[in-house]
């Protein structure tokens, strides 16, 4: 933790930063032997260990098998024990729908992966979604002003129990770019964001904000910072390196703890998994920081191909240029 604090504020980390994941469903998958591979890497696991006869029983709502339903009255489906639900339930059918919408009564604080622009597909789906950003009028505005509201109460539940960083997660891209375009983000959703992190440099303007975004953002990174955000988690398929150097490094100064090809890990050689880890540190590496490697290990990753990923991040992470 303390290293990645030093390269969001570009105080010179010893290393780059390192965070592995690993997915329930990976744990489900492999046993025994993803606990001996994890312990032949105390640098990264600490030593953890996993009550394998008791995976499932920890699983947080939506990454247990069956159905969820969550305070908005999304429905959940999960048929893999492990791996994140998706919304197959939407309770908003129509405009109807919007206007008569409760906010739902929790304020504990508590801001999932999605909470802000994947809220809005959970809540009405993605065709609706997509027409009213089109049609911009009435309709998505209400929608974005109670999903809006919701969080800015959770927000504020959190912000006497702030830690060093406080972690934000939402998918704003597709594959090649934004759903609703960069443009009309910038006037739909940004307010919200800028809002939102807002609220909290207000509270305590030293206070560090880091947001995972999966998708192709590359285009809204530098407005993410301008709405307060500290460090990006961004992918590096979605968003390639060209980007990410031009945006992050050419342009202007913005820390990325960068995830590395969760695509690739599956299918790579060990050379092509140290090449891409290489490509990644060399191209985004400064002697200040800004830089952090995030990896996420699932069960679609074969076991001797997590070993060379850890391998491989262990050598870069010593990189000075």
């Amino acid at each position: 933790m303390s290293e990645l604090i030093e390269a969001i504020r570009m105080e010179h980390p010893d290393t780059i930063p390192v965070g592995v994941s690993i997915l329930p469903a990976a744990w489900i998958r492999y046993g025994e032997e993803l606990q001996r591979l994890t312990d032949d890497y105390p640098q990264f696991f600490g030593g953890r260990k996993v009550d394998l006869a008791h995976v499932e029983d920890h699983l947080a709502p939506s990454y247990r098998k069956g159905i969820y339903i969550d305070e908005w009255g999304c429905e959940w489906h999960n048929e893999h024990a492990g791996n994140e639900a998706i919304v197959v339930g939407h309770p908003v059918k129509d405009e109807d729908d919007v206007m008569n919408l409760r906010i739902p009564d929790c304020r504990d604080g508590r801001l999932p992966h999605g909470f802000m622009y994947l809220r809005l597909l959970d809540l009405c789906g993605f065709e609706n979604a997509m027409v009213w950003f089109a049609e911009e009028d009435e309709t998505i505005h209400t929608l974005v002003d109670k999903v809006l509201e919701y969080n800015l109460y959770q927000v504020a539940a959190i912000l006497p129990r702030m830690g060093e960083i406080v972690y934000f997660g939402d998918d704003l891209g597709m594959q090649k770019g934004l759903a609703i375009g960069a443009d009309r983000w910038r006037r739909i959703m940004k307010p919200c964001f800028r809002k939102l992190y807002g609220l909290i440099k207000a509270y305590k303007p030293s206070q560090l904000i880091y947001m995972h975004t999966d998708g192709c953002i590359w285009e809204i990174m530098p407005d993410l910072v301008e709405c307060g955000v500290d460090m990006l988690n961004p992918q590096f398929r979605a968003n390639g390196l060209d980007n990410l150097v031009r945006v992050c490094r050419r342009e202007q100064i913005i820390p990325i703890n960068l995830d590395l090809d969760r695509q690739l890990f599956p299918v790579a050689t060990h050379s092509q998994i140290e090449d891409h880890i290489a490509a990644a540190v060399e191209s985004l590496y400064l002697p200040e920081g800004a830089l952090g490697l995030n990896v996420e290990l699932n069960y679609e990753i074969p076991l001797d191909n997590m070993a060379a990923i850890l391998d491989a991040v262990e050598k870069y992470r010593h990189y000075r240029g």
